[in-house]
């Protein structure tokens, strides 16, 4: 063989292309056999690897900028890298097992990590950072971790990019929120994630400061950019906040437009939130419900959508948003000094699809505006059948009037509800109620679930609820459902492997909560 190192130009280009098209015409025409077409293939490849030109060297990158916060100990490191490689112990045959899953517990390390102030061990930034190419949900934990390092490999991987523009990108690298010209530096030449980082902080120190920095570059920012910036400002918003958002209003862009509109109506004082007040209060009242007839200039430059969706009628859709964007506050004189619950419960002349449309924009308001009376009123009770909802039926906007509630009285409404009606509808709900599930509902989601085992249920209806709990429980709770993970005979009709099944599930779930606690102890600081 000759090996005699050339030039790329030099390593038999013709007879390259010989090869290729040897291969795709078929050996018995150009070479004698497939293995002397493979054999002359490898020659090939040697010569003209070996004869390949070295590239000229490029600038050696800049070193990654100084973290100042601590790792985390090392079994938390240890139990990050375990973590990481996603190692479940899950048997095969498509059952998961009696063994945690490793990668739903992820989440809950990065969070708990996070609140001590960690940051991420060098050595496994990389694995961070590709697990959170894969997963989305991690993305913000996850960079926030990799701090200043993180972003820096994001700039020399294109597969890391979207570290640069979601993240807070950690704590090393912003300036003094007081120091103005190091402020301006970073804002003019920064990237987008250190620039969202930076207007959070500047707007933790001092609100005015920040609108007033966003104001600087607002007209030559991206469309979608403006939108993120915009967005930002529902942290800690305020009413020194309306003047730069009621010029947004004016945007070019329908979506900055419509987010600027839906900022100043949850300001329950801002000149928007009057003017939808008004509108709303000449549409519904005492006597009933009368529909805007038209969507005037005004009402569009206030965030307005004029033309409603697939089989819905304009009016009534008008009628929502109007109300939806109305201060929730001025409904009390309206009806005569009544309180929300008392409104709710009045009929509304015109027939029930009026009052489904009133009462849905009353349901949007309430989020919007994080008003926890009117969220009360219009959730009722738990325990009353879900059609009869003084607000929604729907319990995807249940959950929603529930996050407004405190963290106490939304567990105890949960509980309750899981108490009237089972498991099988509060998946959504527990979506909502605060980690880790203790006292009250976290009793009452082990009960559940121990009755639907007692009853014979199908186990597997209930696996997403199970996986829930692996992840939310209080792991104190390991040690009372130890005493759950004995198989159990059930009821005669109970389905072919139910018993197995429940049993592994309890074992599962008692190993996971008992890991969990080992996991945070793991990460607490070390004296």
């Amino acid at each position: 063989m000759d090996t005699t190192t050339t030039t790329t130009a030099d390593t038999g280009y013709g007879e390259w292309e010989e090869l290729v098209g040897a291969a795709l015409l078929g050996t018995g025409r150009r070479q004698g056999s497939p293995a002397a077409l493979l054999d002359a293939a490898a020659v090939q490849t040697v010569r003209r690897r070996a004869g390949l030109r070295p590239a000229e060297a490029g600038p050696r990158p800049d070193p990654a900028p100084r973290d100042p916060r601590p790792a985390p100990p090392e079994p938390a490191r240890r139990r990050l890298a375990q973590l990481l490689a996603g190692r479940t112990g899950a048997g095969g045959g498509g059952r998961r097992g009696a063994a945690p899953d490793l990668t739903e517990l992820l989440p809950q390390w990065l969070a708990a990590a996070g609140r001590h102030g960690y940051r991420a061990p060098a050595a496994l930034v990389p694995a961070l950072l590709d697990a959170a190419r894969a997963r989305t949900d991690l993305r913000p934990q996850a960079v926030a971790l990799a701090g200043a390092r993180g972003l820096w490999l994001a700039r020399l991987n294109p597969d890391w990019r979207f570290a640069l523009r979601g993240g807070a990108g950690g704590t090393g690298e912003l300036p003094d929120p007081g120091n103005r010209a190091a402020v301006e530096r970073l804002w003019q030449e920064g990237l987008f994630a250190e620039r969202v980082a930076l207007l959070g902080t500047v707007r933790a120190h001092e609100a005015a400061a920040a609108t007033r920095l966003l104001s600087t570059t607002w007209a030559t920012e991206r469309a979608e950019d403006r939108l993120m910036f915009l967005d930002s400002l529902r942290v800690g918003l305020a009413e020194g906040d309306e003047p730069f958002l009621e010029a947004a209003l004016g945007d070019r862009s329908r979506n900055v437009r419509a987010t600027a509109a839906e900022l100043l109506s949850a300001l329950p004082e801002s000149a928007l939130a009057g003017r939808m007040a008004e509108r709303a209060l000449a549409c519904v009242g005492p006597q009933g419900v009368t529909p805007p007839a038209a969507c005037d200039a005004g009402m569009l430059r206030d965030g307005v959508v004029k033309q409603p969706p697939a089989g819905r009628g304009e009016r009534a859709w008008w009628l929502g948003q109007l109300v939806e964007a109305a201060p929730l506050s001025c409904w009390r004189e309206r009806f005569g000094g009544l309180g929300p619950a008392e409104i709710v419960a009045l009929p509304v002349a015109g027939g029930e699809s009026w009052r489904e449309e009133l009462h849905a924009a009353w349901c949007r308001a309430a989020v919007r505006q994080r008003d926890p009376g009117w969220s009360k009123a219009l959730l009722g009770s738990a325990s009353a059948p879900t059609a009869t909802a003084p607000g929604t039926a729907s319990l995807a906007e249940r959950a929603k009037l529930l996050s407004i509630l405190p963290d106490a009285e939304r567990a105890e409404w949960v509980a309750e509800f899981i108490r009237a009606h089972g498991l099988s509808e509060a998946f959504q709900l527990l979506g909502v109620c605060v980690v880790p599930w203790a006292g009250t509902l976290g009793r009452a989601v082990v009960d559940a679930l121990d009755a639907a085992r007692e009853a014979g249920s199908y186990p597997w209806s209930f696996s997403g609820v199970m996986g829930l709990a692996e992840r939310c429980l209080d792991p104190a709770a390991a040690d009372h459902l130890e005493s759950l993970t004995e198989a159990s005979d059930g009821p005669p009709d109970t389905s072919p492997g139910a018993a197995a099944y429940w049993s592994e599930a309890f074992q599962r779930l008692v190993a996971t909560l008992r890991l969990r606690a080992t996991m945070l102890s793991e990460l607490a600081p070390r004296p």
